[in-house]
């Protein structure tokens, strides 16, 4: 009996053939990867990571030849997701990528890749957990997986909150200096007898965060709740997003803070990795979170950021 056939003429595997391999549930699933969309999609990673670059330097990052990377570029320019600069030779991301990033943020992109994550956090610790993106000078709620329903939710998708305070702060921390500048020149909102309104405080707390890499905050925001925030990066490596837990602190006494805070690093950092966000290499010169356990291992999310001391500080800060 030959192979049966199909309606469209394609052979398909015998019946008996198919009961066999389901008895080798360890065999390697198919490969569906295309090469060349493989490194069209690692030349445009190195495009929003490095660029406006030369060629040579994307296709060193992107790991491919220049030839390759050459022909990529040059289609991806016939279709407006590269341009050129002629006179200089630097190559950056074209502006039909607008299009595409106003759907993705349209059809939930960001929040539908944490979710998972935010989930799997949720269950081991027990905790809800909220996903927070900065527009403006505020941040937004785009996500919430509530592990108890008992559990009171401090906040609700599409939320807005301040940037000064709570676990919005963080976001502050890796937001532009002409951002930090405007907003720590305004009068700032008092919500609890815990929530920091000093400029100098705030600005000199924004750099304690970007150097330590996460942020615990009590009471800020709402009287009688912790938060326990991580940050998360996209392909460039820009913090785009903060991942935290917030719970009652009858629920947060120490050292419970701490103790679940490893947890909080990895699921940002995992998130970041399902962003595209480079995997640094773990070194000595790794600043490691102040008051950490011995033996602790920073997420590679928790780099010690370059940005410069706020300029609020004065020199020497």
């Amino acid at each position: 009996m030959g192979p049966v056939k199909s309606i469209n003429g394609t052979s398909k595997p015998k019946a008996k053939s198919a009961a066999l391999n389901a008895g080798f549930p360890d065999a390697s699933p198919p490969d569906y990867n295309i090469a060349v969309v493989d490194r069209t999609l690692d030349i445009l990673e190195a495009l929003a990571r490095i660029g406006p670059a030369s060629l040579a330097a994307l296709a060193e990052s992107a790991g491919c030849t220049r030839t390759a990377g050459f022909r990529l570029l040059r289609t991806l320019q016939s279709r407006g997701f590269a341009l050129q600069d002629e006179s200089r030779g630097l190559w950056r991301l074209g502006a039909r990528w607008n299009v595409l990033s106003r759907a993705a943020t349209e059809q939930g992109a960001l929040a539908a890749t944490a979710m998972p994550i935010l989930a799997q956090l949720g269950k081991a610790t027990g905790e809800n957990v909220y996903l927070r993106v900065r527009e403006g000078m505020e941040s937004e709620t785009v996500a919430i997986y509530q592990t108890d329903p008992a559990l009171r939710v401090y906040s609700e998708v599409g939320k807005r909150s301040p940037l000064h305070a709570g676990s919005s702060r963080l976001l502050l921390a890796f937001a532009p200096e002409p951002v930090q500048t405007q907003l720590l020149a305004r009068r700032l909102n008092r919500f609890t007898p815990a929530t920091r309104t000093d400029a100098t405080w705030i600005a000199a707390d924004l750099q304690r965060i970007r150097t330590r890499g996460y942020l615990i905050t009590s009471d800020e925001v709402v009287a009688g709740a912790v938060g326990i925030a991580a940050p998360v990066r996209d392909a460039s490596g820009a913090v785009i997003a903060v991942l935290y837990i917030a719970s009652p602190s009858m629920r947060m006494r120490p050292p419970r803070p701490r103790a679940v805070l490893p947890q909080v690093l990895d699921a940002a950092n995992r998130l970041s990795e399902a962003l595209g966000a480079p995997v640094l290499p773990q070194h000595d010169g790794m600043i490691r979170p102040e008051a950490a356990p011995k033996g602790w291992q920073v997420a590679s999310s928790a780099m010690i950021n370059l940005a410069r001391p706020h300029s609020i500080l004065g020199k020497g800060a």
